[in-house]
């Protein structure tokens, strides 16, 4: 009884249309940014490197390298400030998390393509 009032609430809440992208994909995240009374969309590309949770807790991490500094931020799959996700390349993978990568650098951080139908060439 309780789980279906809580999913009742959340389904209002829930976005309609989810591009379709796994763990290893690389992505471009249009995020909403509000700076004083100014708003703006910036985009974080990086690699999928984790998805947990489900329906409205549901979160992705993504990971990519800035000056020799790694760089993760964790987005919220539903959030109204999450404005786009576009997969970009698919990379191949065994593993439901790559917490590995935070360890390698360079060429070792790269992982190989998949050849798949869901992504979109630039």
């Amino acid at each position: 009884m309780k789980t279906e009032l809580l999913d009742a609430v959340e389904n209002k809440s829930l976005k309609k249309h989810i591009p379709h992208f796994e763990i290893g994909d690389t992505v471009d995240v249009h995020c909403r940014i509000k700076e004083g009374d100014k708003e703006r969309v910036q985009v974080f590309t990086g690699t999928v490197i984790a998805r947990r949770g489900r329906g409205i807790n549901e979160t992705f991490i993504v990971r990519r390298v800035v000056g020799n500094e790694g760089v993760e931020r964790i987005f919220p799959l539903h959030s109204p400030n999450v404005v786009d996700i576009k997969p970009i390349r698919s990379g191949k993978t065994r593993r439901a998390k790559l917490y590995f990568l935070r360890q390698r650098t360079g060429k070792a951080a790269k992982l190989a393509h998949r050849h798949s139908e869901h992504t979109v060439s630039k």
